[in-house]
């Protein structure tokens, strides 16, 4: 079953396939499966050309697994991989020439 940990659209600075991306969802993806669970960072760069526009495009969708092993879902770990979460997505962005503007959120984290 896969489950977003935490989900949080920001604003930030991009450009991919010749288009200016000014907005990021940035996730924590939670997968388990028989007796295995992993979990995953990952950011979506999309347009976000106005203040309604949140139509996530996936062509700048960008994901690094960041644990995986048997067990089932922790709290603890969770508090941990959000405690890291930032540097994660910082590093992937980078590899891309993006940036995520953390000090201007679009929206309220959603937990699940």
């Amino acid at each position: 079953m896969v489950i977003n940990v935490y989900s949080q659209y920001f604003q930030a600075r991009a450009c991919f396939s010749g288009v200016e991306r000014r907005g990021a969802l940035v996730l924590l993806i939670s997968d388990s499966e028989a007796g295995m669970i992993s979990y995953k960072v990952a950011v979506s760069f999309f347009p976000h050309r106005d203040a309604e526009d949140f139509g996530v495009s996936y062509d700048a969708y960008f994901e690094k697994e960041v644990y995986s092993a048997l067990g089932r879902r922790s709290r603890k770990r969770e508090a941990a991989f959000l405690e890291s979460l930032r540097s994660e997505i910082d590093a992937i962005a980078a590899e891309h020439d993006a940036m995520v503007d953390w000090e201007h959120p679009l929206n309220e984290a959603r937990m699940g």
